[in-house]
C-alpha cells in the first residue's frame, strides 16, 4: 500500500473527499483509491474534518443555531421518530455527531439566565451518558459518540492509544537494532520541557545524514500539519539537539523536506532499516 503520496494524488483525493457526505467517507475513498491503505485514508479524512470544524464550528454553534437544532430534536422526540435523530441532524448541518451532541447537552442544561452549564458537568456527561437526566438525549448522545471518529471521549481515547502504541513500536524497533536512546520520560526527568519521543545516545546515519533524535507521529503528514509541527515542536528539537527524523506512520505527501529552511529533519513513514550506528563507523 502506498504511504508516500504524490502531490497530484493527494490533491485528487481531497477533491473527491470534498464532494462526499460528511459521514462514512472512507468506504467510498477505498474504492476510488485502492492503492492507499485504509489507515492512511482514515487519517486524511480525520484531519480534513478537524480543519473544517476549526473553520465552521463557531458559525454552527451560535445560540440561535443551537436553539433551532434543539427544537428540531425535541419535536422529533415528540413525534416518536426512530433513533438516530442527532445523527441525521449532524448529516444535515455538517457539525460532527459528538460536537452536535455536546451542543444539545449544553442547551438541555442551560441555566435560567441562558448561560451555559459548567464545562466539567458537560464533559462528565459526555464521558458517561447514563448520567444525563433525559433518557432520549442520553441514548442519542451515546449513538453520536459511537459514530464520531474525530471528536468525543471515545475518539480521543482511541487517538491517544494509537499514538502511544506507535511510540512503543518505535522503541521496540530501536532496541531490536541495538540503538541506545532516552525516551520522552527520561528527558523530562532531566529537566527538558519540549522533548522528542526519542533522543539517541549515539547518533545514527540514515541515507548519509547523521540524526540525533526521532519524533513519532501516528498520523498522515501533509504540508499544513507538518508546518505546524515544525513551528511548535520540530524546530525547537533541531535547535537543541541538531538534525533529526520525524516518522509519519500513516504516510505523508512527498516533498515535505523542501520546506525545512536548510534545517535537516528527515521525513519517513517507518523507521529506516538502513541505519548505520556511528560507533560502527568509528
Amino acid at each position: 500500500m502506498a504511504c508516500v503520496l504524490s502531490q497530484a494524488t493527494y490533491s485528487s483525493l481531497l477533491d473527491s473527499l470534498y464532494k462526499l457526505p460528511f459521514r462514512n467517507r472512507v468506504q467510498t475513498l477505498r474504492k476510488l483509491f485502492p492503492q492507499i491503505s485504509v489507515d492512511t485514508l482514515k487519517c486524511i479524512v480525520a484531519q480534513e474534518c478537524q480543519r473544517r470544524m476549526r473553520g465552521s464550528h463557531g458559525k454552527l454553534t451560535t445560540s440561535e443555531t443551537v436553539e433551532v437544532m434543539y427544537k428540531k430534536f425535541s419535536n422529533s422526540i415528540l413525534l416518536s421518530e426512530e433513533p438516530g435523530i442527532l445523527l441525521r441532524l449532524s448529516d444535515e448541518t455538517g457539525l460532527t455527531p459528538a460536537l452536535l451532541a455536546r451542543s444539545m447537552i449544553e442547551r438541555h442544561y442551560q441555566k435560567d439566565d441562558k448561560s451555559k452549564p459548567a464545562k466539567l458537568l458537560v464533559s462528565t456527561l459526555m464521558k458517561n451518558t447514563a448520567l444525563i437526566d433525559d433518557r432520549d438525549l442520553a441514548f442519542e448522545t451515546y449513538l453520536c459518540l459511537l459514530e464520531d471518529d474525530e471528536y468525543g471521549p471515545i475518539a480521543e481515547a482511541t487517538k491517544q492509544s494509537i499514538g502511544y502504541e506507535y511510540e512503543i513500536r518505535l522503541r521496540m524497533e530501536l532496541e531490536r537494532y541495538k540503538v541506545t536512546f532516552l525516551h520522552e520520560e527520561h528527558l523530562r526527568m532531566k529537566g527538558y520541557d519540549k522533548t522528542p519521543d526519542v533522543k539517541l545516545e549515539i547518533p545514527v546515519a540514515i541515507d548519509g545524514q547523521v540524526i540525533n533524535w526521532i519524533e513519532s507521529k501516528a498520523l498522515f503528514g501533509d504540508e499544513e500539519a507538518h508546518r505546524g509541527y515544525l513551528k511548535d515542536q520540530l524546530y525547537s528539537y533541531w535547535n537543541r539537539f541538531g538534525p533529526g527524523l520525524v516518522i509519519y506512520w500513516f504516510g505523508y505527501v512527498e516533498g515535505l523536506e523542501k520546506i525545512h529552511q536548510n534545517r535537516t529533519i528527515l521525513v519517513r513513514d517507518a523507521l529506516p532499516t538502513n541505519m548505520i550506528l556511528m560507533e560502527q563507523i568509528l
